[in-house]
Formats: C-alpha cells, sequence, structure tokens
C-alpha cells in the first residue's frame, strides 16, 4: 500500500492516471490531465480562430495548439491551486487535491509550473511572430486570474478573458480580418461566462462560507436570465464574426443548432444539483467542437 495521499477528486472524468507510477499520480492530478474537459475548453478557442480562414486549418497549427493547451492548461491550472490550495482544503470537491491535501509540496509544483510553461514556450517556435507574440500577451491574464475569485464578483468574466485568448492567436497565425477575430473572441467570452456561471453553481454553497465570489452567487435564482443574456451575445458574437469572414451557410446551420442547444439550457438547467450542473458545463465541448467543424466545412460541402 501506498503511503502517498490520495489525490483521487470527486470531479475526474478518466482514471487512466491511476496506471502512471506513484509518484507521478499527483502531478497528473494537479494538471487535470484526469479531466480533459479544461482542455478542450482552452483549445477549441484557437481551433476556432484558425478555422476564421477559408479552407482546412494547416494540421502543424491544429498539433501546436492541441500540444500548448495540454501544457498551459496544466500550468494555469497548478498556478490556481498554488494560490487557492488554503480554499481548496475547506471545500468538500476540492479537498483531495494535491497541494490542499499535502500531497505535493508548493516548490514541486513551482517546478512543476515552469517545466510545463517551457514545452508551451517551445510550442510557439511554430507560429508566426505576430502569433507568438500575441500568446506571450495572455501571460499576465494566467497569472492573475485565479485571485479574481477574492476582489470581484466576476471571476468568470477574467477566465474567458483567458481563456479565449486562443482565438486572437489563432486568427493572427491565419491572418484573419481583425473585427473578425474579435467579434468570435467577444462571443467566446460571454460564451465562458455562461458555462462557468454553470459550473461555479457546484461550490456556491461552500463559497458562501469561505467567501469566495463568483457569478453564481452573485445571479443566484436569477441565473437563468443571465445565461439567457451571455448565450445570445456569444451568438450574435458568434455569426457577426462568422459573416465577416466569409463563411457561408454550412456555418449559419450550425450555428443555429448551437442556439438551440444554447437557449434550452439557458431555460432549463438544474442550478440547484451539482451533478447536473457538471454534466451541462462539460457539454460545451461539443459546442466548441460544432462550431470549429461548422466553421471548417463551410464552403467544402455544395448546397443544392
Amino acid at each position: 500500500m501506498s503511503n502517498l495521499p490520495s489525490t483521487s477528486v470527486a470531479d475526474r472524468q478518466h482514471h487512466w492516471t491511476d496506471r502512471l507510477p506513484a509518484f507521478l499520480r499527483p502531478y497528473a492530478t494537479l494538471a487535470r490531465w484526469d479531466r480533459p474537459i479544461g482542455t478542450w475548453l482552452l483549445l477549441l478557442p484557437c481551433w476556432m480562430g484558425l478555422a476564421l480562414a477559408p479552407g482546412l486549418p494547416d494540421p502543424v497549427l491544429l498539433a501546436a495548439f492541441a500540444i500548448g493547451a495540454v501544457a498551459m492548461r496544466g500550468a494555469g491550472c497548478t498556478v490556481n491551486d498554488m494560490a487557492d490550495r488554503e480554499f481548496d482544503a475547506r471545500v468538500e470537491r476540492t479537498r483531495a487535491r494535491p497541494l490542499a491535501s499535502g500531497a505535493l509540496s508548493m516548490r514541486q509544483a513551482a517546478l512543476f509550473t515552469a517545466a510545463q510553461t517551457l514545452v508551451g514556450g517551445l510550442v510557439l517556435l511554430v507560429l508566426p511572430a505576430p502569433a507568438a507574440l500575441t500568446a506571450v500577451l495572455a501571460l499576465p491574464f494566467v497569472v492573475i486570474y485565479p485571485f479574481m475569485k477574492r476582489i470581484t464578483w466576476w471571476p468568470q468574466a477574467f477566465l474567458g478573458i483567458t481563456f479565449n485568448w486562443g482565438v486572437l492567436v489563432g486568427g493572427v497565425a491565419v491572418g484573419a480580418p481583425a473585427p473578425a477575430i474579435l467579434l468570435l473572441y467577444a462571443g467566446s467570452i460571454a460564451w465562458t461566462i455562461g458555462y462557468d456561471t454553470i459550473y461555479a453553481h457546484q461550490d456556491k454553497a461552500d463559497d458562501a462560507l469561505i467567501g469566495v465570489r463568483s457569478t453564481a452567487r452573485l445571479f443566484g435564482a436569477q441565473t437563468h436570465g443571465w445565461l439567457f443574456l451571455f448565450y445570445a451575445t456569444t451568438l450574435l458574437g458568434w455569426a457577426a464574426g462568422g459573416w465577416l469572414a466569409g463563411k457561408g451557410p454550412v456555418f449559419a446551420g450550425t450555428l443555429l443548432l448551437i442556439a438551440i442547444y444554447l437557449l434550452h439550457e439557458a431555460r432549463t438547467v438544474p442550478i440547484d444539483d451539482p451533478a447536473a450542473c457538471l454534466r451541462a458545463f462539460r457539454r460545451h465541448r461539443f459546442v466548441g467542437l460544432a462550431l470549429f467543424l461548422g466553421m471548417v466545412l463551410d464552403g467544402w460541402v455544395v448546397l443544392p
């Protein structure tokens, strides 16, 4: 039997990390390798930015963004857990995280952050210089985001700014029109505020006890109305960005299906059921994938 503290967390998605050597398991949990939904939600905006250009995206850039998303999401989660280790120890869902439980030290976490950031930095070498510079400009937001829940009721907005920065990087990498990039980015920020508000409803009772702020606590029983507002903004931003990038009927049809789903979720998501909130949050990877595929396939499918 191992004497290492357990790092099994309540919202894990995959258990393959249990097959890793024992000393690596806390790092896998810290980087959220067992919960890839966050990596998807960081990666898909990058791919969406690439898809603003006509034709199929460059597979090298697709792969580079995938590697970078794994590395930088892991680094961001590590920084977040370093900042939140005392809060996490007092929340049922997060108390088993490696820093909160004592499975890893702050020094180990700092070294792991440096290693992941180095991998993410190497990915910049395959990007055009303007795109690489755009990516570097996101670092201040990565650093400050974990502290926003202490000073503002809108940490989800800062998450949206940070998590969707890949729209800017991908769009700049393919030379997409600036207005299209910015509108797609604005719509994506609103999307993140919506789905992360749902996610934050899982912890609202614990957050109220320990003084952590969130849009879930701010909106309370009015959350459904706010979700309608943010998802409507999402759809308008995505529609305008796609239109300015020259996207046509396949993109429009895909966006219509996304609109039906998002507005249904805004009306029906049970915000007082933590398990249902987590399931709703995880489904947003399919929303992002659908938008990406709709953008890519537009122009490749000939409609009668």
